[in-house]
């Protein structure tokens, strides 16, 4: 049985951690190519003077357009090889670290996320999209990126929804790779570039991998709630950076090497509906992670105690949570079967799963969840 992990080479995590950013730069050269929204760059601005003089290293300003395209791609790969850049650097969200992770294809990659609002820091994965953005394409490269960069304080500063949706995005981790190694599924980490033209043969998740997954469950019930105080006070605790590791690396590694199962395939197919769009992707993971574990004809216990913790810290439990607030019987069905599609990750489920039987979960967990929030008497 072929298996495979998949990891960045550093994780460093701390309070102004930005700080020491220029010590890594280091150990490539001496100038960075740095990809970030101007607005993202405004926020830690002292910092990044501050590193830059103690390090004596020099960061390029990218003039990122916004947009993970493959023209903007191309542009800032002829920057960085004009000004001889010797690393690369994605600063911000989601799609600064795209793009940083397209220009740099694998090599001397620096990621230093702004939030904590995904786990897709840590992968070596990244998603296209046409200029006007549109989806264009998944990009998989030879290896995680160099360095993960966390910065505590800045993350804690962030309105407090980016890691409510981290941990609904690291919800799902536990449950997608408990149902991945039962059914013995290909994991993303097995997945080099050019692995679609059969380069090499795909491969299950570890045992490792999936102690992480688990590990990263316990982490956020533990101190989830905790750590939401923390953010809404903007301050640094013991709570928060462990839901911020759980959210960014637990996850992260959990996803990427032990699987996804129904939970990112229902949010895909969620897509479609207008009213999910202003939602956060995470948000629509945790609906997602309910309608799995409906599917799964999960133990009512632990049912109950997903639903206690997304109420607790303000994920959706049901359609209207996420701004469906009714669903035609046409729109359900197209939920349904673009859940459902060949390329979806809800076919590694551990028995066969369709449309029907996805239509049935989602109208079924839509109602549990409506019903256990009226009855915790929580306002609709």
């Amino acid at each position: 049985m072929r298996k495979a992990f998949i990891c960045p080479t550093k994780y460093v995590q701390g309070e102004d951690e930005i700080l020491n950013l220029g010590y890594f730069i280091q150990t490539f050269g001496k100038s960075a190519l740095l990809i970030a929204h101007p607005d993202d760059v405004m926020r830690v601005k002292e910092k990044l003077d501050a590193t830059a003089e103690k390090f004596e290293v020099t960061f390029v300003e990218s003039g990122f357009q916004g947009e993970c395209s493959r023209q903007e791609v191309a542009r800032l790969q002829e920057l960085s090889k004009e000004k001889q850049c010797s690393c690369t650097i994605g600063l911000g969200g989601g799609k600064a670290i795209d793009t940083a992770k397209c220009v740099a294809q694998g090599d001397a990659l620096i990621i230093v996320p702004t939030i904590a609002a995904t786990d897709a820091p840590t992968s070596h994965s990244a998603v296209l999209y046409t200029p006007e953005g549109a989806f264009d394409d998944y990009a998989y490269f030879k290896q995680s990126p160099s360095v993960i960069l966390i910065d505590t304080t800045i993350i804690a500063k962030a309105p407090t929804r980016f890691l409510v949706s981290g941990m609904g995005d690291a919800l799902s981790t536990y449950f997608e790779a408990r149902a991945t190694a039962a059914s013995y599924s290909k994991v993303n980490a097995g997945l080099p570039c050019g692995v679609r033209e059969g380069v090499c043969p795909p491969a299950v998740g570890t045992n490792t991998a999936l102690a992480l997954a688990k590990l990263c469950y316990q982490t956020l019930l533990a101190d989830g709630r905790k750590a939401k105080t923390a953010s809404e006070c903007k301050q640094v605790t013991k709570s928060l950076e462990n839901i911020i590791e759980a959210n960014i690396l637990l996850s992260g590694l959990g996803f990427e090497s032990a699987g996804l199962g129904s939970a990112h395939a229902v949010h895909d197919g969620l897509t479609i509906l207008e009213g999910t769009h202003k939602y956060f992707h995470g948000e629509k993971v945790a609906f997602g992670t309910i309608v799995q574990l409906v599917l799964e004809n999960a133990p009512q216990e632990e049912l109950n105690t997903v639903l206690d913790f997304c109420l607790d810290i303000g994920l959706p439990v049901c359609l209207a949570d996420i701004g469906v607030d009714r669903i035609s019987d046409e729109e359900l069905q197209a939920v349904a079967e673009k859940s459902c599609i060949p390329e979806e990750s809800i076919h590694a489920m551990p028995f066969p799963v369709g449309p029907a039987d996805v239509a049935a979960a989602i109208v079924a967990a839509d109602k549990i969840g409506a019903d256990y929030k009226r009855a915790r008497g929580e306002k609709e």
